[in-house]
């Protein structure tokens, strides 16, 4: 996966340190994978779902949320 810029996370961490960690998680597991379809990457992310062509992902036992479009 192909995250455009990580500043995003970074800026909203600044304004809510208890989400770095969980952030970070995130980044760094969809760095380190190819996921080739929605199946797939739910492996990985259960909790992932598919609304329209955006992916939402629950972030740090579900506080946070952060939506994505997954081409």
């Amino acid at each position: 996966m192909h995250v455009i810029t990580r500043k995003r996370l970074l800026d909203f961490s600044n304004k809510h340190p208890n989400a770095y960690e969980p952030l970070d998680r995130w980044y760094r597991i969809v760095k380190l994978n190819d996921f080739v379809s929605f199946s797939n990457l739910q492996k990985v992310f259960p909790h992932a779902d598919q609304v329209g062509r955006l992916t939402v992902f629950n972030i740090g036992g579900n506080k946070f949320r952060l939506i994505t479009y997954c081409l």
